[in-house]
């Protein structure tokens, strides 16, 4: 049934977000912590919903499958008043709270006096709902256009929620993916998807599955990153690092738009990425990475024509062997006549191994018996890096350089938060491993390495990511640096010898072009 229109879209709006903070306000902590929902503010809302595109006429089909008082739902009622007012919506919801969803229903009302639209509102679980009718197939209902604000908790390994999804074919740990990965499953040819969520699933290998069902179902239209984390949910004390992205089925785009604010009412910075850029296609984990500022670009675009992968290097890397609280009977504080050195990341500094460490409360030797000779490595010169910074390290990524020399005997044990990089288990050639190490210190790696991760935890697959120089070109770093090279040293010697990653060339070619207007 059509209604005629009574509120204005600003009217619609306001009303809106005063349920909303009430809700928010009245809205139990541990309840909210349960549900792991937390509301949309108008004015993200706002955002959110100004990147589909949306057609002047018709009939648009809109999934919300994490509603709450209905804030997106109202926001893209008021875009579609103002600028599309031939288009009929036809909404459904999802809210599995009875309390919020009477709210929600006011809402929809509202926005049926606002705009066209027919709604189908439902009080459920948006998990348990898409499982069941995935499993009727072709029958399954299909939406132009979902709109999301998921909810934001970790998926129990042998909770219902975690069996259902894998009876949907999703593996996941967190309610947001999930919502998305569903939803994707529901989106009619050429339709869009957009929503507000943790930048977590963008790099890392928890969500390496995930990445790797949205970017083969759907390809990026849009990414929206927030250079505060306290400004989106601020009302909510929510400290987490949000991005809006845009995505689309069957429509194929050379570009990604990134676009930053501080907050969601500041005017957004815009830049256009290649697509490549962005994602990879060679990259098997898939990382998503965001650029934001024409510095950030401009380092992307150089590092993305270096030539080499790890496997064109004949290199691999791997996690220390020793997991420390699965083997104390065999740690030991001093070495031993039957021990090998064992190194933690306190015995990495300045670039080379320190061992053993004076009065380290780690220890520095590891008993060598039958127990423990898998969780060894032959002596050889290895490349280092460390699996966690500290947040004030000036480095995100931090590596060192092992000679034969530095220690004694003909096998090391390396702990598991280090990263080790190696031929087949054995050490590298010298100027090898000392022109991985100087390379993975350079600047150009850090400044890389932040623009696709929000952590500070570099892991395997994290390096296994990343674009290499040519073993020439590592071997000659190598030999040009030398065992004990300067951060300062390291820089220019990586500018000379692979010239396309001098940070102060001039020329960036390739990089997006950036401009400063709305979103």
């Amino acid at each position: 049934m059509l209604h005629m229109s009574k509120l204005s879209p600003e009217s619609l709006t306001e009303r809106t977000e005063a349920r909303r903070v009430a809700r928010s306000n009245a809205l139990d902590a541990e309840v909210r912590a349960s549900l792991g929902q937390y509301f949309t503010p108008s004015t993200a809302a706002t955002l959110i919903t100004s990147l589909p595109s949306l057609p002047e006429s018709g009939v648009l089909r809109v999934l919300d499958p994490g509603a709450g008082v209905g804030n997106l739902a109202a926001a893209l009622v008021a875009r579609a008043a103002t600028e599309a007012p031939e288009l009929k919506l036809d909404v459904t919801t999802f809210e599995i709270d009875e309390q919020i969803s009477s709210d929600l229903t006011v809402t929809l009302d509202e926005c049926a006096d606002t705009h066209s639209m027919t709604c189908e509102q439902h009080t459920a679980d948006f998990i348990t709902w898409a499982a069941a009718a995935l499993t009727k197939g072709s029958d399954s209902p299909q939406w132009d256009l979902v709109v999301m604000n998921p909810p934001y908790r970790k998926i129990n390994s042998k909770s219902a929620e975690r069996g259902l999804l894998e009876s949907c074919g999703i593996e996941t740990s967190n309610l947001y993916t999930a919502f998305v990965a569903l939803a994707l499953r529901f989106l009619a040819p050429e339709g869009q998807l957009v929503a507000i969520t943790p930048r977590s699933f963008a790099n890392g290998s928890y969500f390496r599955k995930f990445r790797h069902d949205l970017l083969r179902r759907t390809r990026l239209r849009h990414i929206h990153v927030f250079e505060r984390r306290d400004k989106v949910f601020s009302d909510s004390e929510v400290l987490q690092e949000n991005v809006i992205f845009h995505t689309t089925v069957d429509q194929a785009s050379s570009n990604v738009i990134v676009s930053v604010s501080r907050g969601y009412e500041d005017r957004p910075v815009r830049h256009s990425v290649p697509y490549e850029q962005v994602v990879d296609q060679a990259d098997p984990q898939q990382f998503i990475h965001i650029a934001t500022n024409a510095e950030d670009l401009s380092t992307a675009g150089r590092m993305a024509r270096l030539p080499a992968t790890m496997r064109d290097l004949g290199v691999q890397v791997s996690t220390g062997r020793v997991v420390d609280f699965r083997t104390k009977e065999n740690l030991l504080r001093e070495p031993e006549k039957e021990s090998v050195p064992l190194l933690y990341p306190v015995n990495l500094s300045a670039g080379r191994v320190v061992w053993p460490v004076s009065g380290s409360r780690k220890p520095q030797a590891l008993a060598f018996n039958e127990d423990t000779r898998p969780l060894v490595l032959p002596s050889g010169a290895y490349c280092l890096a460390k699996r966690f910074s500290a947040k004030e390290e000036p480095r995100r990524v931090t590596a060192s350089l092992l000679l034969p020399d530095d220690l004694h005997g003909e096998d090391v044990a390396i702990e598991n938060h280090i990263n080790v990089f190696h031929q087949a288990h054995h050490g590298l050639d010298p100027d090898l491993a000392a022109g991985l190490t100087a390379y993975l210190n350079s600047s150009v790696v850090d400044q890389y390495v932040r623009i696709f991760s929000g952590h500070t935890q570099i892991n395997a697959g994290d390096l296994r990511s990343l674009k290499y120089p040519s073993l020439k070109q590592l071997k000659s770093l190598g030999v040009k640096v030398g065992p004990s090279g300067t951060s300062d040293m390291v820089d220019a010697a990586l500018a000379e010898v692979v010239p396309e990653l001098d940070l102060g060339r001039a020329d960036a070619a390739g990089i997006g072009s950036a401009a400063s207007e709305g979103s």
